[in-house]
């Protein structure tokens, strides 16, 4: 194959992976940047896997051509992120429930000490890596909503109560008097 039949193949290779990466931006939700030097094959494929049940990606890509999809993505993020973009660095895209994927990542991290966080882009903001630990430490979604439905409902039971307490107590009283009739009318 010549130089220039090289060339050509090579230009059309990081055009198609600078086309892969801007698709992949237009869908995600999240994306932070890591370093993860220091992973093995076997532990990416790992992390890949399940990654993929929570629909989140993790991605080596060349730094320029991720700095090409991100100033097509959002020019500001990129440049946020532009001087974090140096050394080896792999990008971790949440299309699905971006909390879910977020623990997921963090529980592998924690197991073996790597990906590291550089930062990321979360709601649409820059976010450092002790946000990413914040966020891996919230409750899950279906907690949350648990909890704020309890929450909705605890003024309306307590209202509920202190309303009902006086029909309580006349039935209470009540009670005890019939209780009380039928010993004084046997003496």
């Amino acid at each position: 194959m010549s130089k220039q039949a090289k060339k050509i193949t090579g230009k059309s290779r990081k055009t198609d992976t600078v086309k892969a990466l801007s698709e992949k931006l237009a869908k995600t939700k999240s994306l932070f940047l890591t370093d993860y030097r220091g992973l093995t094959h076997k532990q990416m494929e790992e992390l890949r896997r399940a990654l993929k049940k929570a629909e989140a990606d993790f991605l080596v890509a060349k730094n320029t051509l991720l700095k090409i999809a991100l100033k097509d993505w959002n020019s500001e993020a990129e440049k946020e992120l532009d001087s974090l973009l140096n050394n080896p660095t792999a990008t971790f895209f949440t299309y699905g429930d971006e909390v879910t994927a977020i623990k997921i990542l963090a529980q592998f991290m924690k197991a073996n000490q790597l990906p590291k966080i550089k930062a990321g882009v979360f709601g649409g903001k820059q976010v450092s890596e002790a946000d990413f630990q914040k966020l891996a430490s919230l409750p899950s979604r279906e907690i949350l909503l648990a909890t704020l439905a309890a929450r909705l409902q605890s003024p309306v039971s307590g209202l509920h109560n202190a309303l009902s307490w006086n029909l309580r107590k006349f039935v209470t009283v009540l009670d005890n008097i019939k209780n009380k009739k039928p010993q004084t009318a046997a003496n």
